[in-house]
């Protein structure tokens, strides 16, 4: 399963990447491949490719801000939290999301 993401917050620092890190470690402790963008006060890293995008299962969007460039999801599967929730339910997410692609 290929999961992609955008993290953010309002001042785009610690729970931008306190979301991206808990995503990534409950993907990779299930066996999921995950590639996480993070949008935060220093700008956009990791950013996602179109191929990233074209493989995913599902699209994880963790923020408390707006997020930009979402129009490149349309037709995909998506799931919002907030990053405070994400980083608390990230592996309920992960196995959630497993569950529905069996």
């Amino acid at each position: 399963m290929n999961i992609v993401g955008i993290t953010s917050c309002p001042s785009g620092v610690a729970h931008t990447y306190m979301a991206a890190e808990a995503l990534e470690t409950a993907a990779k402790a299930q066996g999921i491949n995950i590639k996480v963008e993070t949008q935060g006060s220093g700008g956009t890293e990791n950013t996602l490719t179109a191929d990233d995008v074209k493989k995913a299962d599902f699209v994880v969007l963790s923020n408390d801000t707006e997020l930009s460039g979402l129009n490149r999801f349309k037709g995909k599967k998506v799931v919002q939290m907030s990053t405070t929730q994400m980083i608390a339910k990230s592996g309920a997410l992960m196995k959630k999301l497993q569950s529905m692609v069996k």
